[in-house]
């Protein structure tokens, strides 16, 4: 049955990622070791989480000595498979699939897009380092690669028929870049990115800051006045 997917990213392993990125930092520093207070105030948490989202994921460190960086950094790696390439197909090939295809970092993580696709055949001669392949040809990709992730960034209208066929041909993980909730099987693994959402979220905290200084001011206005 399909249904709205219910696996959302948990918080804890949003935090695993700002860890990792503010252990790399210190580790170009010339730092060996961390405490979790030391994480807590770089990322903006308490130290009680720090351990918390730790020994979830079964990252024990020592009280009076701390973290050491490189077994924190090659736990954070075993999280994420890092210790294997994995293979992943992107699927539209407009302007956000053309980034998405040329992003290096992907690669630096043992991700590779080893194929897109899009139903242009004109887009079908581009000169390219990854191939751009019609869509009847998916099936055969997925195979040859034995492919279980892919990218959707494709338009809204269409998100949800081409989602049905790559969980059909066996793909397991989607990440959505269509504006769209997408409907899928339990067993499937949604992430959706909705950048104009994300936008939006950054402006309406912007405004409520500006509300506040704002009413700030006026404070101190009345204030001078006042005196």
């Amino acid at each position: 049955m399909k249904q709205i997917t219910k696996r959302v990213i948990k918080n804890s392993l949003k935090r695993i990622f700002i860890y990792r990125s503010c252990l790399v930092r210190l580790k170009t520093m010339g730092v060996d070791r961390v405490f979790s207070y030391t994480l807590a105030n770089e990322t903006g948490v308490t130290s009680d989480q720090v351990r918390k989202d730790f020994s979830e994921f079964g990252i024990k460190g020592n009280k009076r000595g701390g973290y050491e960086i490189n077994d924190l950094l090659n736990k954070m790696g075993k999280i994420f498979y890092r210790n294997k390439d994995h293979n992943i197909i992107l699927i539209g090939m407009g302007n956000m699939g053309q980034a998405l295809s040329k992003y290096n970092k992907f690669v630096q993580r043992n991700m590779n897009i080893v194929a897109t696709f899009d139903i242009d055949p004109f887009k079908h001669k581009m000169r390219s380092s990854i191939p751009v392949y019609p869509m009847s040809r998916l099936k055969e990709i997925i195979d040859r690669f034995r492919v279980r992730v892919a990218i959707l960034a494709v338009p809204e209208i269409s998100a949800q028929e081409v989602s049905d066929e790559l969980i059909s041909l066996g793909i397991r993980g989607i990440v959505n870049f269509a504006p769209v909730l997408l409907k899928v099987p339990s067993d499937v693994v949604i992430n959706n990115v909705n950048l104009c959402d994300e936008l939006e979220s950054v402006i309406y905290y912007v405004h409520k800051l500006i509300k506040v200084e704002g009413l700030k001011n006026i404070e101190l206005l009345y204030k001078d006045m006042k005196y």
